[in-house]
């Protein structure tokens, strides 16, 4: 089936302004007729403005009290509104256009389904900076990522000999989607549900990635129970390490006649 005139990109940013730009994203940026931005900063959107022909704020369209996905979908509706008079539309998202990130998802399916020629650039995520900042190689114990308030509403059970990493956690607890903040009791709470599987006085780490190169990327190790007394913004993530170490499935070996002591040396 022929494309439609008209198409959609989501373009990733990066976590830090200019920086983390791969080639292609910027090429989508310089060739698109219209730009439309979702970023934390005016600075990156002044950037954009340098680059591209045209750039559209997402930002305008948050309010207190408004339920965020009304929002998403009036972005949504504002960058399809162009995509349909044939334009080539341009969306650029903060960090990795699909990873908290509704509308880019979207607004590609809706896209794709009427006929238009739509995709995402893939772009460096905050938990790809985590692991750089935190000097954490997923690959040795494991890691289990969660956005902060599904992990404590679903039933979710983390494995505590790998890394749990909780996304959001300055919005734990805040249900109904109209507020940009949480309470220090529902912290509290949380803290206390955590301890099922970690003990109070576990090292834990809020994590914050750089966004400007005169930003310091935010590391502060503090003990679980004391999570509660830190300051906690919507882009603060929390990184618990293991509480306790891997042990041997002596079960999976003998299937694979492998000794304990040569699983040791890897």
């Amino acid at each position: 089936m022929s494309k439609k005139s008209g198409q959609f990109v989501a373009v990733s940013t990066g976590m830090l302004l200019a920086g983390h730009i791969s080639v292609r994203s910027l090429s989508e940026l310089k060739n698109a007729d219209v730009v439309f931005c979702l970023v934390p900063h005016p600075v990156i959107e002044e950037w954009l403005k340098q680059v591209a022909k045209k750039v559209v704020s997402l930002q305008s369209l948050y309010a207190e009290g408004k339920h965020r996905m009304d929002t998403y979908e009036e972005m949504v509706s504002m960058m399809m509104k162009v995509v349909r008079l044939g334009k080539s539309v341009c969306g650029a998202f903060y960090g990795h256009a699909g990873v908290f990130a509704w509308a880019p998802h979207e607004t590609i399916r809706q896209a794709q389904a009427e006929g238009y020629h739509a995709y995402m650039e893939a772009g460096i995520s905050a938990e790809a900076c985590l692991y750089a900042d935190l000097g954490i190689d997923p690959g040795n114990f494991g890691v289990q990522s969660y956005e902060a308030s599904q992990f404590l509403f679903f039933n979710h059970t983390p494995n505590n000999k790998a890394y749990l990493i909780l996304w959001q956690i300055g919005l734990v607890g805040e249900h109904t989607a109209k507020k940009l903040s949480t309470t220090k009791n529902r912290i509290r709470k949380f803290v206390e549900y955590l301890m099922k599987w970690y003990p109070p006085n576990h090292e834990v780490t809020i994590y914050e990635a750089q966004v400007l190169p005169i930003d310091k990327v935010r590391k502060d190790t503090v003990r679980l129970d004391e999570l509660e007394q830190e300051e906690l913004k919507l882009i603060s993530t929390l990184v618990i390490p293991p509480a306790e170490k891997l042990t041997v499935n002596e079960e999976n070996l003998k299937v694979y006649g492998i000794t304990a002591s040569e699983i040791a040396k890897r």
